[in-house]
């Protein structure tokens, strides 16, 4: 069977699933959306947010790019926090990297990768400034998830250097910024930081409201 064709009647057989369920489910949904969650994640397609997280649709409003960055000149990047921050109230914006990232093992390696390069060299940046660090693991897996850990955590220091979630920390007090790992090996999420809203932030970064 022709694999588009297959995707479409999969969609048909899940949308009868639900109506049977609930016959006003769709209606329901179209009312409009009131999500909990900004999840910024890797385009892996390992990594499906709201299968891994067990969420509904509506629940997780979702953003995702090579590596997980939080890029300050990505305008796509920036253009989903401020709407998901300013216009659906979110409380939770949620960075999610996942171990063995093929985005972080390019930022280990000297292979050019042609227009990825300039993508990639946001990575590099935080292993030149850990290199001590990681260079000194022996196992090529685990400084890369090393890197993985690394890559998360720097992006949620990002996220609360930006004037959306400064501002609305000022404003509503919110949201609570959330760095996760996922471990496709084992399908478990890692915490590895929390920022909650009001958190200390360099003054190189901050922003007066």
């Amino acid at each position: 069977m022709d694999k588009i064709k297959k995707i479409l009647l999969e969609n048909k057989a899940w949308a009868e699933s639900k109506r049977d369920l609930d016959q006003e489910y769709f209606e329901k949904m179209a009312v409009d959306q009131k999500p909990e969650y900004l999840w910024i994640g890797c385009s892996d397609s390992r990594v499906p947010p709201s299968e891994i997280t067990n969420t509904d649709p509506g629940q997780m409003f979702v953003h995702r790019n090579i590596a997980n960055l939080v890029v300050h000149t990505d305008m796509n990047l920036l253009s989903v926090l401020q709407y998901a921050v300013e216009n659906l109230e979110i409380p939770h914006v949620i960075v999610c990297g996942h171990y063995n990232c093929g985005g972080v093992k390019a930022a280990l390696s000297n292979k050019s990768l042609g227009m990825m390069n300039n993508w990639v060299r946001n990575i590099k940046d935080i292993y030149f400034e850990n290199k001590v660090d990681i260079d000194s693991i022996q196992d090529e897996a685990a400084r890369v998830n090393k890197l993985v850990e690394l890559n998360v955590v720097e992006q949620v220091h990002h996220l609360a250097h930006t004037s959306i979630i400064q501002r609305s920390w000022n404003v509503r007090k919110k949201p609570y910024l959330h760095g996760w790992v996922y471990d496709i090996n084992t399908g478990l999420l890692k915490k590895l930081i929390t920022m909650e809203p009001g958190a200390e932030i360099d003054s190189a970064y901050r922003f007066d409201y």
